[in-house]
């Protein structure tokens, strides 16, 4: 069919790229890739895949760290990144640079209002997380984390579908109520045939500030027990702190400000156990 307007072919028009094929060729750039999941939310799973890249990108890594909770976006704030996601010359998406081994890109960072809700259903979310895989110039990573929303959902469905080599570490509190959520996770990576590099406990005891007492919050060792008795690697406790809602709510690194802390030498130690894998 000819155009004769333009005196071209509809044929010499170059056919659009295929999505698919742009996101399996931006994977073969990743090295090592980590979805960081719930069972429900409320347990610091954003804070945990913040922290762990920090600290793997503190070691020497290129890191990529990818927000996939559509409806509640929070790793720009997070990492104090401003402004919105632009495109380069080849028409990729530049993900936002948080240090010279990190960057980052969310679905926050591509609106104006940010806080407009975000009303997708399943196919938009699949699109939207294909995107940022594809479209956007990653580069040479040697991880890749992926920050996903609670529960077992369109979001990490469509992480596990797209990125088949990519392993769960799922994030959980002691008591009990997050724990029976944490287990129908387990079951979502096993029925994916997705790999678990394991189980963490967030906010597992607070140390009083007057006589440094641990206090537990939310009870003790409910995840290191879940852990073995699911048969999956138990990776570490983090203790409550609040310096990390305070760094985390004004966009600085905790591990930064706290390198002597027991909170930044457990994600230290389970980021070289990632590096290991």
């Amino acid at each position: 069919m000819e155009n004769t307007q333009q005196g071209i072919s509809i044929a010499d028009k170059p056919p659009k790229p295929d999505p698919d094929v742009e996101a399996k060729n931006a994977l073969v750039k990743i090295g090592k890739k980590f979805v960081v999941m719930s069972g429900k939310g409320g347990v610091g799973k954003t804070s945990v895949s913040v922290n762990l890249s920090i600290a793997l990108a503190n070691m020497g890594f290129k890191v990529g760290l990818m927000d996939v909770d559509v409806h509640g976006p929070d790793i720009p704030r997070m990492l104090g990144l401003k402004g919105m996601l632009t495109a380069n010359e080849n028409k990729k998406i530049r993900p936002m640079r948080y240090s010279d081994n990190l960057s980052a890109v969310s679905t926050e960072s591509l609106m104006t209002d940010k806080d407009n809700a975000v009303i997708w259903r399943g196919p938009l979310k699949h699109a939207a997380i294909r995107q940022f895989i594809g479209d956007v110039d990653w580069g040479n990573l040697d991880f890749m984390v992926i920050d996903s929303p609670p529960g077992t959902g369109d979001e990490p469905l469509t992480v596990a579908q797209l990125i088949n080599d990519a392993s769960a570490i799922i994030v959980t509190t002691p008591q009990e109520v997050a724990l029976a959520d944490v287990r129908k996770s387990i079951n979502f990576c096993r029925t994916l045939k997705m790999g678990i590099l394991g189980l963490i406990e967030n906010m597992s005891g607070l140390a009083c500030p007057h006589c440094g007492e641990a206090i537990e919050i939310f009870g003790s060792g409910g995840g290191q027990a879940t852990a073995k008795a699911a048969d999956i690697p138990f990776l570490g406790k983090i203790p409550f702190d609040p310096q990390m809602v305070a760094c985390g709510d004004a966009g600085e690194s905790y591990q930064d400000k706290n390198r002597d802390t027991v909170v930044t030498k457990t994600f230290t130690e389970i980021a070289a156990r990632m590096a290991r894998q």
